[in-house]
């Protein structure tokens, strides 16, 4: 059995200088896929004081006003004036993006969209589309919440919106929009979590907000609703201890303070290092890169796992060749937690028997081909109540169950 421990995750807020890039790439990907579903798409966003800098590779029949893009993006954020350290309307954008690699084009299929198509056209597709890259990917999934999350991450993303909420609305006036949230929790002998130990949040705020003000507002406001929403009466949360911009103030934020990058928040996307990792982000990228469609197919088979009640946490590796449909493994591992009566390799059966993992099945499947990526890109990728997270979906329990039987 295992010993008591402390699991930590922690969240940002949309203003946060690497999540402003990660949404204007997805912005951009939105931007085209609402023009051309068969649009292929692989943009990175940079960004420091006063300055932002997108590049990378487009292969589409729409066209997006690049420029035009990142200040809509970074308005609605938030960051309206020179005074807060960046402004939408005067902030310098740079643009190098070019065609993307013919040899990365040759292993994708460019018709990517199954819907109207009889079995055999599906199945055809199925084959010819291959991955748009080399990559392993995971997901994963418990039974710590609702969602099927483990709940660190979970309360960590919760309070991080909530924060950008709060501001929004001007709930706490004086905030600004960069942001922070950190959440340490103790796990029991059985791994399951009993107690808040501590809660993290930075906040950046105007230059003339008291601090003392600053903490009493923010536990009002934002910590303890969440606490009491997702801890309920099975996690104490009564004695934690809160630290509300550790420094002593947090003014200057956003990319004046720090350069942003796409892609570097890759934990906080997922699941608060909970689970593994694979080696790609996500944001930027059409869902002919597996690295994002294949994690999202790989949390889409976990969440299902679990929600059949085959194991109590489910953690899917897939792996993908470029060029090739089908992957190269899968592998479930249940970690002990599988029900009474069923094996590991029962369940991992069960898996391949239900779920066609081919990229363009998984598009299918899941309908990816719509813009809906920019949502995607603050507050996390998973576990979200949103119809648009098709991967969310738990739509294969029963079929787990039968292929069992």
């Amino acid at each position: 059995m295992a010993e008591p421990r402390l699991i930590t995750a922690e969240s940002v807020t949309e203003g946060h200088p690497d999540k402003i890039c990660d949404q204007i790439s997805d912005a951009i990907l939105d931007d085209l896929l609402a023009q051309d579903k068969a649009s292929h798409v692989a943009v990175e966003t940079s960004a420091t004081r006063g300055q932002f800098f997108v590049f990378g590779e487009i292969d589409s029949q729409g066209y997006s006003e690049v420029q035009q893009v990142v200040r809509n993006v970074v308005r609605e954020i938030g960051y309206t004036s020179s005074h807060i350290g960046l402004d939408a309307d005067s902030c310098g954008v740079l643009v190098a993006i070019g065609q993307q690699s013919p040899e990365i084009e040759q292993g994708v299929n460019r018709v990517q969209r199954a819907s109207e198509m009889t079995a055999e056209q599906k199945e055809y597709l199925y084959e010819q589309q291959g991955a748009g890259d080399q990559g392993v990917m995971f997901g994963y999934a418990c039974d710590e919440t609702p969602v099927y999350m483990p709940m660190p991450i979970t309360i960590a993303s919760r309070m991080a919106y909530r924060l950008a909420e709060v501001r929004k609305k001007n709930i706490i006036s004086g905030l600004r929009p960069d942001g922070k949230t950190q959440v340490t929790l103790e796990y029991n002998a059985e791994g399951r979590p009993v107690r808040v130990d501590t809660v993290i949040v930075s906040a950046q705020h105007d230059d003339d907000l008291d601090q003392s003000t600053l903490k009493t507002l923010i536990k009002e406001h934002v910590v303890t609703p969440i606490l009491d929403e997702w801890c309920g009466d099975t996690v104490k949360h009564d004695s934690y201890r809160l630290l509300v911009n550790p420094t002593g103030s947090f003014i200057l934020g956003g990319p004046a303070a720090d350069a942003g990058l796409t892609g570097r928040k890759i934990i906080v996307d997922t699941y608060g290092g909970a689970a593994h990792h694979g080696g790609g982000a996500f944001s930027g990228k059409d869902p002919s890169k597996v690295d994002r469609s294949g994690a999202y197919a790989a949390r889409w088979v976990a969440k299902n796992i679990v929600a059949a009640g085959l194991a109590h946490v489910a953690e899917v590796q897939i792996a993908y060749a470029i060029g090739v449909a089908n992957p190269v493994a899968i592998n479930v591992e249940t970690f002990g937690t599988e029900r009474d009566g069923i094996t590991r390799s029962q369940i991992e059966s069960a898996v391949r028997s239900v779920f066609d993992l081919r990229p363009a099945a998984i598009i299918d499947e899941l309908d990816l081909l719509r813009p809906i990526y920019r949502k995607t890109a603050a507050y996390g990728h998973f576990g979200r109540d949103d119809a648009d997270f098709t991967w969310e979906q738990t739509n294969k329990v029963n079929e787990l169950r039968a292929a069992l039987r």
